[in-house]
């Protein structure tokens, strides 16, 4: 009778929910808020005399603002970097809140623990830095540097260069989006399934009723490590784009 109950639901269930309206389901709402709260918080924060200490949201928008340009664009690109930083913190503040929607009650789902929405910032991302590469260094200059590392014997090109293709086209955006998709899910997926241990235990016989104090421990030690993810894979993104930007911008010589 007790196993019985300790019956999981297909993983559909985990990750799918009605649409909302053809093609449109929780997912696209989460993106939704994600991006109108960014925008919100900023267009606010910009309000008010720049020549009086910053107080409220403001404080709160220079905060984030000076997060991104001391920890990201300075540790990656340098001062010439600081012209993304418009860019960077909105990506960064996106995404955390793509994240942070998986413990939120009513929506419980990280919004990037669904594979279009990571995929398509890192096409995103993908694109620009192959931009930036070839606005700096023109199409030729670009692709030497991206396929031909500076000091190899030429007889090794024929290895290296095939590598270096695949790993700087190809790999690096899915890689990018696998590494987010991937982190949220798991965290998705470990308070699921604690969840449901924490409910089949307390509707199971009285004895077992006092393990269930153990899952529930793990239910909130799991969701503050989330709130520890979330942030982390959002600083992680930000700075593998800075990077990627900034490589392609000043490639080694």
């Amino acid at each position: 009778m007790i196993i019985a109950k300790l019956v999981f639901p297909p993983l559909s269930h985990i990750l799918n929910w009605k649409n909302i309206a053809p093609g449109f389901n929780k997912i696209g709402v989460i993106a939704i808020l994600a991006a109108g709260i960014t925008l919100l918080v900023f267009a606010m924060a910009s309000k008010g005399d720049p020549l009086t200490a910053p107080k409220g949201i403001r404080n709160f928008g220079e905060t984030i603002v000076e997060f991104i340009q001391n920890n990201v664009i300075m540790q990656t690109m340098g001062r010439d970097g600081l012209g993304w930083t418009p860019f960077l913190t909105t990506t960064f503040c996106f995404v955390f809140l793509m994240n942070i929607s998986g413990i939120i009650p009513t929506f419980q789902m990280p919004g990037n623990a669904r594979m279009a929405t990571p995929l398509f910032l890192a096409l995103i991302v993908w694109f620009i830095y192959n931009a930036v590469g070839i606005k700096h260094q023109g199409f030729g200059g670009y692709m030497k540097s991206s396929l031909f590392p500076p000091g190899l014997p030429k007889p090794l090109y024929l290895l290296v260069t095939p590598i270096e293709f695949v790993s700087n086209f190809l790999v690096r955006p899915f890689s990018l989006a696998i590494r987010l998709f991937a982190n949220l899910m798991a965290g998705h997926i470990l308070l699921f399934t604690f969840a449901l241990m924490t409910d089949s235990l307390l509707k199971s016989v009285a004895w077992l009723k006092p393990v269930a104090v153990l899952t529930v421990a793990m239910l909130i030690f799991l969701t503050a490590f989330e709130v520890l993810v979330a942030f982390l894979q959002a600083y992680i993104f930000s700075m593998l784009t800075a990077v990627y930007i900034g490589s392609s911008a000043h490639p080694e010589h």
